[in-house]
């Protein structure tokens, strides 16, 4: 059977029964438990409701709900998203997101099975992260047009991107407070809740300071920019609209630059920069512990993948020019 595309995915959900008010209450308490337990980021609790809720409206109709699924429909709504096209990288998603709701019923004596027990997670291959050449990044990094407001601001997200390794959600909700241009570090709020500070390094710094100086007074109007929920203080980048950019906009905005740049967009993304500033500080000698926590990886595990990075391009070298390579 041929798989679906995520369009016609999108429409079959639409077509779904609403969900059920006891499913509701379950999935809303779960998620409600594992923020005031774990600190969960957002995104993390946005898919697992997502995950669950695909669940339960496949299950509409059947006795007990989500809360009584067994093993052998979860062995039948896998085969199913897997005719349907879903990845095994989204299925194993999926399965994580299940062990914690039915470790949390467990825990509530509403179940003492785990009907996931027994189900292996699919295997997923390893793929090492893409980082783009220094001077693929370089030109990237000059692409905006700095006259304009908006370049000055994309010129300055750039940089701190690439500078200080962040992710996506750490740069477009960093708050004006978080930053202290007279010791050079950014405190930015990771995976988790867990904060950390990040040296800025000279060129982001000046960069920044041009944008808080000459665009930043520009975007907001005069006006005050409104505090953002979960910010101690307003955002650091703002829209003409006086908001953060949405993770989307700037997302848009690495494409566009890599288009001027002469760079094959589909072989960037703004999470390629993080990559690209792990990789390029091991090509240049930095420790792995220092890596780990300029990155806030929570276990050295992840960030020893940046090593294979390295190896792998090593062996290209040695078999690019050695004469028995």
């Amino acid at each position: 059977m041929p798989s679906t595309t995520p369009a016609e995915r999108r429409q079959r959900a639409q077509r779904l029964p609403p969900l059920r008010e006891a499913d509701a209450d379950a999935i809303n308490g779960f998620l409600d438990a594992l923020w005031a337990e774990t600190g969960a980021a957002r995104q993390t609790l946005d898919g697992y409701r997502r995950d669950l809720e695909g669940l339960a409206r496949w299950r509409d109709g059947h006795a007990g709900g989500l809360a009584a699924v067994d093993r052998a429909a979860l062995f039948d709504y896998l085969a199913r998203r897997t005719q349907d096209g879903y990845s095994a990288r989204s299925n194993a998603r999926l399965l994580t997101a299940l062990r914690a709701f039915f470790a949390h019923l467990r825990r509530r004596g509403v179940r003492e099975d785990d009907p996931v027990a027994l189900i292996d997670p699919p295997r997923l291959p390893r793929s090492l992260p893409k980082a783009i050449a220094e001077a693929q990044v370089d030109a990237l990094l000059a692409a905006p047009e700095v006259s304009t407001p908006a370049g000055l601001r994309d010129r300055a997200m750039l940089e701190l991107m690439y500078a200080c390794g962040l992710r996506v959600s750490e740069l477009v909700g960093l708050p004006v407070n978080g930053v202290n241009l007279r010791q050079g570090v950014l405190r930015v709020m990771g995976k988790g809740s867990k904060e950390r500070l990040v040296p800025l390094g000279e060129e982001a710094q000046h960069w920044l300071e041009r944008y808080l100086r000459e665009a930043r007074p520009v975007l907001s109007g005069g006006k005050p920019v409104p505090r953002d929920e979960g910010i101690d203080d307003a955002p650091l980048f703002i829209t003409p609209e006086r908001r953060k950019p949405s993770r989307q906009q700037f997302w848009a905005t690495v494409k566009k630059s890599a288009a001027i740049a002469g760079i094959d967009p589909a072989k960037i993304s703004p999470h390629g920069l993080r990559h690209s500033f792990a990789t390029h500080l091991l090509n240049h000698g930095a420790d792995l512990r220092a890596l780990q926590m300029l990155l806030g990886h929570s276990s050295l595990s992840t960030t020893q993948i940046y090593t294979l990075v390295a190896r792998e391009k090593l062996k290209q070298l040695h078999a690019k020019h050695h004469p028995r390579g």
